[in-house]
């Protein structure tokens, strides 16, 4: 196999959001690295979404070990950067290193909230879930879904360019209307099996170097705390302004800030903390 003429870069998009939505981001990362990803998980039926995800990581190692005959640079937003945490943890021959977008390690006390929730049923009231298993997923035109979107706060702050490619990317021609492609039953529930044990990932260090950056204004990270992540990634901490969605935001200052973590993430490969 060839070598690519830049470190190969995989990455792992977030809940909801097929790979495409991240173009601008990831366009402003392909002079450094060769970037590559799966157009969208979580919807192969040979890797079904269940409590803690042990599928959807499955489905990501074997993503990594069929496509690379080398370890590369693991980038995940959200519920990428989980994904891209536990596989590291099960298989680190896989990877350089981790760099975690506004994924924040759900540990201590809010594990055990979480864990108790999901006991009783009720976890859905903490979580988007309770959003997106009413989500609407129809409609007329590309203009007439634009418009909606763009009517959203959550969308308020992206750039045209990065809407028009969700709408691009994120939607499909069904019967006449356009639809969700990443199926509103599959979001619900993956926000319902959020996996509530990523804390023992701390515990005894981690097999390659991993980073976090975030958004100063991150609803998750505050719902999560950050001193389990903090633990975790020491001195690879980084937030940038913006919100949980700071790669769709401003794609250049994400893409900067994610160039400047890898790089040091990679300085440091050599000796990974153990």
């Amino acid at each position: 196999m060839t070598s690519p003429k830049h470190p190969i870069l995989h990455f792992v998009h977030g809940n909801s959001f097929p790979s495409g939505t991240y173009r601008r981001f990831l366009d402003c990362l392909r002079s450094d690295y060769d970037v590559r990803s799966l157009d969208m998980h979580a919807h192969n039926p040979q890797y079904p979404v269940t409590d803690g995800w042990p599928e959807l990581v499955q489905e990501l190692i074997d993503e990594l070990a069929a496509r690379y005959d080398q370890p590369v640079i693991l980038l995940g937003h959200s519920m990428g950067g989980g994904l891209a945490l536990m596989a590291a943890q099960q298989r680190p021959d896989l990877v350089r290193c981790v760099l975690m977008l506004d994924t924040p390690v759900v540990a201590g006390w809010r594990a055990g909230v979480l864990r108790g929730a999901k006991a009783f049923g009720i976890d859905w009231l903490f979580s988007h879930a309770r959003f997106s298993e009413k989500r609407r997923n129809l409609w007329p035109s590309v203009e007439a879904a634009y418009q909606h979107f763009a009517a959203k706060p959550v969308f308020a702050s992206w750039p045209p360019e990065v809407l028009r490619d969700y709408i691009q990317y994120g939607m499909a021609e069904e019967q006449g209307q356009l639809t969700l492609r990443f199926r509103r039953e599959i979001e619900t529930a993956v926000y319902r099996t959020v996996p509530h044990d990523m804390g023992r990932s701390i515990r005894r260090g981690f097999p390659v170097p991993i980073g976090f950056v975030g958004g100063t204004d991150s609803v998750e990270c505050r719902q999560a705390g950050l001193a389990a992540t903090r633990r975790l990634v020491g001195r690879y901490f980084l937030k940038i302004p913006g919100g949980h969605l700071f790669p769709m935001e401003s794609p250049e200052l994400a893409a900067k800030a994610t160039h400047q973590m890898i790089q040091s993430l990679l300085s440091n490969s050599k000796s990974p903390s153990r």
